[in-house]
């Protein structure tokens, strides 16, 4: 079986076929679905019968931790299959990665400066998805900078 110079954008330096980008959008692809579900799960989401379609009101907390809403669990889903669907190459991985965590940081800023029992804070929020949405935010950006790297080319690695 020979090797080709040229590799895909879905090949690994490590493990042809899977690219780190491609394999991190899929992992936290499933993660957030698996989230999304089981905010609608009585008992793995405490309060469960205080669930509301957004907002500050809804008093149901996932692993007892977080608030969760609808709104919120949807979300989670969505994000899930986008991960999964811009899995499919690396650069579309990439920018699930590095958008997705930009959009953490966002929410996280957001949930720093919302007052929490505002009709401004529709998701719901509360200071441990604050603290989630920061490292989400740090994790994604630097999982999405780190797999930009690529291995030069053989007429590069000759030059270097």
């Amino acid at each position: 079986m020979s090797t080709s110079p040229h590799r895909s954008e879905r090949a690994d330096t490590h493990r042809p076929g899977v690219h780190p980008a491609r394999r991190a959008a899929q992992v936290f692809g499933v993660v957030f679905l698996v989230v999304g579900i089981l905010g609608f799960v009585p008992g793995i989401t405490t309060d469960y019968d205080q669930l509301e379609v957004a907002g500050h009101q809804s008093h149901a907390m996932l692993l007892g931790i977080f608030q969760v809403s609808v709104l919120h669990n949807v979300v989670h889903l969505l994000f899930g299959v986008a991960g999964l669907l811009m899995s499919r190459t690396a650069g579309a991985a990439r920018t699930y990665l590095v958008g997705g965590g930009v959009v953490y940081l966002v929410l996280w800023l957001y949930g720093l400066v919302v007052d929490e029992t505002s009709q401004a804070n529709f998701v719901p929020l509360d200071t441990a998805d604050d603290w989630l949405h920061l490292a989400l935010g740090v994790v994604l950006v630097a999982l999405g900078i780190a797999t930009t790297r690529r291995a030069p080319a053989d007429g590069e690695r000759a030059r270097a």
